[in-house]
């Protein structure tokens, strides 16, 4: 075996450590309390924006959605999609719904529904839309970790429908990954 293959086998050991089954992330660093999501449109798109996952001290995660591009007026669901592989034009390859606990599709704030299952965005006369829920069913790296998993925007809304939802295409597509706890957005001089 070469070394640049050896190389890649230990990389990819070391990855594989990280993650165990049933959906957790192994707790390397108990300090990560924050994951940010950059969407990007799916082709034909003009969806795009930043998805803010929190831990707050009660141990729920606060998600915070500022998304553009979005139809005027209109509703679009939000849902955490099983594999942060945007590769995908449609956004196909992020998978369906995240759902470690195979409870049936639903909409918060009901307790039984997909641990993806997040929600609509409403959309303002301009096409961008602030959302802000906090649940109790995801964990950054704990049970139902998000890490490496991807946001989903659609084009539609969820209407609370067997088996996913009726929400149409996928229009945005972004992966979950670990904030940086120091970054700070700059400041716009007047």
């Amino acid at each position: 075996m070469s070394k640049c293959m050896r190389a890649r086998l230990l990389a990819g050991l070391a990855v594989g450590v990280a993650l165990t089954v049933g959906g957790s992330v192994a707790r390397a660093d108990d300090s990560i309390s924050k994951a940010v999501c950059q969407v990007r449109p799916t082709k034909g798109n003009k969806c795009r924006g930043v998805v803010i996952f929190q831990e707050t001290k009660d141990g729920r995660v606060r998600v915070m959605a500022r998304i553009r591009g979005l139809n005027p007026g209109k509703k679009h669901a939000i849902h955490i999609h099983q594999f942060g592989d945007c590769r995908d034009l449609a956004g196909k390859s992020a998978g369906g719904h995240y759902n470690p606990e195979e409870k049936p599709h639903g909409l918060p704030p009901a307790a039984e529904r997909h641990a993806g299952d997040l929600g609509n965005l409403e959309a303002n006369e301009e096409g961008f839309a602030k959302y802000t829920i906090v649940v109790d069913n995801i964990s950054i790296v704990g049970k139902n970790a998000i890490i490496g998993r991807a946001i989903v925007v659609h084009a539609l809304p969820d209407d609370g429908g067997q088996p996913t939802g009726n929400a149409g295409a996928r229009i945005g597509c972004g992966v979950i990954g670990i904030a940086n706890p120091e970054w700070k957005p700059a400041v716009k001089k007047k």
